[in-house]
């Protein structure tokens, strides 16, 4: 055990502290590994860099300041990281090859964003920022019990790591703070988040796998992932994969969570040229209030696309696979109540050449907010027309099962399907039909078994089709 007050380390809030945690650093990897502890006390500090066998503990009262002098973050480049396609500050924790490493306590790390969010004195931009906990190719991670608040930029981001555990963990940005996503894990392998409550200014917990241009990312998968016991306020999402995902993510579990107001719930993002496969995806057992959207999946994610690239990635026309098309299969969601949604209750739009495919919901309840509500996009993408309390929207998918199906809407189908295949449907249960609306839109689907089972108090029709093949409604 290292007592930081004993090494020339102040907690005044003010005495910069970097240069001497720095030192205290070596001599904890000089003896072999150990604990560097910090009674309450505020500590104002740059980067701080892990090395193996060292627990970083913060006691209750403890809090990190982050410096405010930008120099103090070096910039982590390919250089560094060979492969990596990236240039940012380095985080204020981070650690690079460690393994058996820790960040625990009841303490506080205050990231101190305002510095980064916008544009600095000398007019350069927020580009840069540093995150707050980053390691690169670590094994054996625990953060535990701390609280972070104020991250510059990505909160917790871990890359090309092994046997991470966040646990307990409350994450506080503001909402409207840039891109201060909570947890980050990139091609990473058995990740274990439980019990967090997050509350930031982008999604909640994002799964990804670099870009195609990535050589150090993309050739690892995000895999052996499980999300359990954690609530997630505001943000863009409240559990999102991609956009970038070129590595893969597979074996994903989702489970026992609250969003409040998360934009979207469960959120799956990507677009052409990004490559890939999500695969094997399980969420249930979760309840979402005030979100637009609860399930988004969109191979048409729009954010940084190059003005050049738009016709070739975004067009609805069928293109030839390529190796860098994206693939979505597997697909679980099963027990998830939504209450207070604004713009859709499903939104499922696949690439022409290469669909969603293996998709189940069932136990799926969704009511829409009373009222009236903004229109706004189910999912990010061009072309896609603000919504206002409209019901599940699928296109491009195949091998789709949706059961036990209870959906609210007020001006629209329950169900629209689209270019979808091998369609089963059991049990679709609405408010009350809307006049002029049939419960169940198909447009070319081939093959659909609607089952006779499914009730509304209908005033229309029940199933319209146009240009289908081998549909059974009984």
């Amino acid at each position: 055990m290292f007592q930081v007050t004993d090494y020339q380390i102040v907690g005044d809030g003010v005495t910069n502290n970097t240069a001497a945690i720095g030192k205290l650093i070596d001599q904890v990897e000089a003896a072999g590994g150990g604990t560097i502890y910090f009674p309450a006390g505020q500590y104002v500090t740059g980067t701080i860099t892990l090395k193996s066998n060292m627990t970083l503990y913060l006691d209750a009262g403890a809090v990190l300041l982050a410096s405010d002098i930008r120099s103090e973050y070096p910039f982590i480049d390919d250089k560094l990281i060979p492969g990596w396609d990236g240039v940012t500050k380095g985080a204020i924790i981070t650690a690079f090859h460690a393994e058996n490493i820790a960040v625990m306590g009841r303490g506080k790390i205050d990231g101190r964003g305002y510095n980064w969010w916008h544009k600095s004195t000398d007019g350069t931009t927020r580009d840069g920022r540093p995150r707050t906990l980053q390691f690169f190719s670590c094994e054996n991670i625990r953060i535990d019990g701390i609280t972070i608040v104020n991250s510059p930029m990505w909160t917790i981001h871990p890359v090309c790591c092994n046997n991470i555990t966040v646990h307990g963990v409350t994450i506080q940005n503001p909402w409207d703070s840039p891109n201060t996503d909570g947890i980050n894990p990139e091609s990473c392998s058995n990740v274990h988040i439980s019990n967090c409550h997050i509350d930031v200014g982008d999604d909640c917990i994002t799964i990804k796998s670099g870009t195609q241009n990535d050589n150090y990312q993309r050739k690892k998968p995000c895999e052996n992932i499980t999300i359990t016991n954690c609530t997630m306020v505001n943000g863009h999402g409240g559990v999102v994969i991609g956009s970038e995902m070129s590595g893969g993510v597979k074996n994903v579990v989702i489970s026992n969570c609250v969003f409040c107001g998360t934009d979207r719930g469960i959120r799956i993002k990507t677009r052409r040229k990004r490559g890939g496969t999500v695969e094997d995806i399980r969420v249930t057992n979760i309840v979402m209030n005030e979100v637009f959207c609860p399930i988004v999946i969109n191979g048409f994610y729009r954010c940084a696309a190059k003005p050049y690239e738009l016709e070739e990635l975004f067009t609805r026309e069928k293109r030839p696979l390529a190796p860098d098309t994206p693939t979505f299969k597997n697909i679980y969601i099963s027990n998830v109540t939504a209450r207070g949604c604004t713009s859709a209750a499903c939104f499922m739009m696949g690439i022409p050449e290469s669909p969603i495919t293996g998709v189940s919901i069932d136990n799926f309840v969704v009511d829409m907010k009373q009222g009236e509500v903004k229109p706004e996009q189910p999912a990010m993408a061009y072309g896609l027309p603000e919504m206002a309390k409209q019901g599940m929207k699928l296109y491009n998918v195949k091998d789709v099962t949706l059961k036990n199906i209870r959906v609210s809407v007020f001006d629209d189908n329950a169900v629209t399907i689209e270019d979808c295949q091998d369609v089963t449907m059991d049990s679709i249960i609405i408010n009350s039909s809307v006049a002029g609306k049939p419960v169940i839109s198909l447009k070319n689907v081939e093959n659909a078994f609607i089952s006779k089972g499914i009730s509304a108090n209908l005033e229309g029709e029940f199933v319209h089709q146009e240009n289908c093949t081998g549909v059974t409604v009984r």
